[in-house]
């Protein structure tokens, strides 16, 4: 399993989900965008072991906000 996300990636993907939540995709892009190589390795590998991917989180997040 690859490193742990910093603090601002973890702040990152939180922004970006609940962009999500609000219809905000510019804001969404934006926020995953600022994530950085590692991290994002780290929270791909975290969302494997769970046995889900990051369009499932945000599909999950849409089902919820409707």
């Amino acid at each position: 399993m690859s490193q742990h996300p910093t603090l601002m990636a973890a702040g990152e993907l939180r922004a970006a989900l609940e962009a999500h939540a609000r219809g905000d995709v510019p804001a969404t892009v934006a926020a995953l965008m600022s994530i950085d190589a590692a991290s994002w390795t780290a929270i791909r590998d975290r969302l494997a072991v769970l046995g889900g991917t990051l369009p499932e989180l945000l599909a999950t997040v849409e089902r919820e906000r409707s």
